[in-house]
Order: C-alpha cells, then sequence, then structure tokens
C-alpha cells in the first residue's frame, strides 16, 4: 500500500499560526510557541510519506521506555523472561509505569542503554541525557521513533517482536501515574495498534480525571514496585520530571507531549512530538495533539 499517492500536498507548510493540510478546510490551529515534530511511514514499503521537523530533537519522556524495553529484551538472546522482569516491563510498556522504568535503566547502565540502541538500530538523532539518571531527556527525533518501530516490526527477533507489539497494544488508558494517556493516536485514528505516550512538564494529574484515579497495579507488579531495586533505583534514576540538568541542546521546560505507534494492522507508523507554551493545561494539550494525530491519519490514508 503506497500511502505517498494518496496523501496529496500533506501536512508540510507551517506558516501564520496555522499547520495546513491538503486544503484549507482541513486546517488545525497550533498555538504560538508550540513546536511540532512529526513522520508518517508505510511500513510495508519503508517509506516517509508525511514529514515535518522530523529531524528536530526532543526530549524523550516515556518513549525512551522503547529503547529500555529492547535493550533489555535482547540481552536475554532469546531466554525467557523472568517472572519478576516482567512484572517490571508490562506496566512499564502498558500504563508507563516510571518506577519499573527506572530499575531497569539502572540495571542496563542507565546511558550506555542509549548508546547501545543507536549503534543496533541506526538511529541519528538520538542522544542519552547530560544527567544520566535522567533517563526522560534522552534526545530523540520523530524520525528516529519511527525507526525503532520499523526496527521492531522488521528487524527484532521474533521473541522480541512479540513482546513489544503484544503489550504495546495492551496500552491501557490511565497511566500509572494518572494521567489520562488516551490522547493521540488511541482517540484519533479509527484503528489503534501497537502505541507509546510521552509526556513531561505537566505537574501533578489534572483534575478532573476521575476515571484515571482508582488505576493500580496489583499483585506481583505491586510488589516489584516497592522493591529494594526499585527504591535504590529512584535514588539513581529520578525519572524525566526532576530539576532541569544545567546543560543540554534540548528544550527540558516547556510541557511535552507525545504520541507513537502503529495504525490498524501495523500498516503506518504515526509519531507526533511536541512542546507546548507554558503553562498549557493537561486538556488542551491532549485535544490538540489528537486532532493533529487525526488529520496525519486521515490525510494519509
Amino acid at each position: 500500500m503506497n500511502f505517498a499517492k494518496r496523501a496529496a500536498v500533506g501536512l508540510a507548510t507551517a506558516t501564520a499560526g496555522l499547520l495546513l493540510a491538503a486544503t484549507p478546510s482541513h486546517a488545525v490551529p497550533i498555538s504560538d510557541g508550540m513546536t511540532v515534530g512529526y513522520v508518517v511511514v508505510d511500513t510495508e514499503s519503508g517509506e516517509t510519506v508525511l514529514q515535518f521537523h522530523e529531524h528536530d530533537k526532543f526530549r524523550s519522556a516515556s518513549l525512551v521506555k522503547l529503547l529500555i524495553a529492547i535493550d533489555y529484551l535482547e540481552a536475554l538472546d532469546g531466554k525467557e523472561i523472568p517472572a519478576e522482569d516482567r512484572a517490571l516491563l508490562e506496566p512499564m510498556l502498558r500504563a508507563s509505569n516510571d518506577d519499573a522504568a527506572s530499575a531497569l535503566w539502572v540495571r542496563g547502565g542507565q546511558q550506555a542503554i542509549v548508546d547501545r540502541m543507536v549503534a543496533k538500530i541506526g538511529l541519528v538523532d538520538t542522544a542519552p541525557p547530560t544527567d544520566e539518571g535522567m533517563w526522560g531527556y534522552t534526545a530523540l527525533s520523530a524520525a528516529d521513533v519511527a525507526r525503532i518501530y520499523q526496527y521492531i516490526l522488521h528487524d527484532a527477533a521474533p521473541e522480541v517482536r512479540e513482546f513489544m507489539l503484544t503489550n504495546l497494544r495492551a496500552h491501557t488508558k490511565c497511566a500509572d501515574d494518572k494521567f489520562d494517556q488516551s490522547f493521540g493516536i488511541p482517540s484519533g485514528v479509527r484503528e489503534p495498534g501497537a502505541v507509546k505516550q510521552g509526556w513531561s512538564g505537566f505537574g501533578a494529574a489534572p483534575e478532573p480525571g476521575a476515571e484515571c484515579q482508582d488505576s493500580s497495579d496489583p499483585g506481583l507488579s505491586a510488589r516489584l514496585l516497592s522493591s529494594p531495586e526499585v527504591q535504590r533505583a529512584q535514588q539513581i534514576a529520578p525519572g524525566e520530571d526532576a530539576t532541569p540538568a544545567a546543560a543540554s541542546d534540548i528544550d527540558l521546560t516547556r510541557p511535552a507531549m507525545h504520541t507513537s505507534g502503529t495504525v490498524g494492522d501495523d500498516e503506518k507508523i504515526i509519531v507526533l512530538l511536541t512542546l507546548e507554551p507554558e503553562q498549557t493545561s493537561w486538556d488542551t494539550a491532549a485535544e490538540r495533539i489528537t486532532a493533529l494525530t487525526k488529520l496525519l491519519d486521515t490525510t494519509t490514508r
């Protein structure tokens, strides 16, 4: 399927605060001060059919969890995943659990995880965080995130591919930090596939949001996430919303909200990375990103 032949002009021109699609009737307002980078990739041909600032670098927020998981799984070299590690990996991928990410980040060598994945996958814009404990400040681009999905779909070992896709397809509406992570692909496309979301800089979970206040992680996962390993990792790797490092070539202050994943039967990949103006509310950002994602999807059908 060649989406490029059906995409018309696409979403390639930003002027006067508008991101323009193929016709003016599809124009979606973009707030002054908002930064956007995106790609849409036809997974069969590998062709990038829509792109805009696709190599601009953003802080990863939770998108780096894709690399943490792949790195861990490939180190197993086909061996069975221990139950206690599965209890970290699954909530990290499905419900974006930060404590699980910190534990696996520290265990995997922190910055060394990113260095290995850059070399293995062939990423060109991705770099480890200046403060290695801040895994959410890894730098990456929309083009590189799309490449990660292409790697999962076509290059990873079958057991790695199956585990990643199974868990990313089981993405929850509510993240373990009580944020509603259904913005973007889960709400903006007809058939969401394997999805990983990212956000940073919005403070505590917003109100209202009662539908996410009762989210929990019972059983083995809950025990593992209160284990000494996780508690130690929390001290070493506080995650993505602590005080920014003093020096970095990416914006660490404005709120970030990213959506990434596949559509339908994995026939295309959508990656949309954004930075919002300061003080933007969660709901405003989520509505805007969902509208943009819908436009990216419909333009490439």
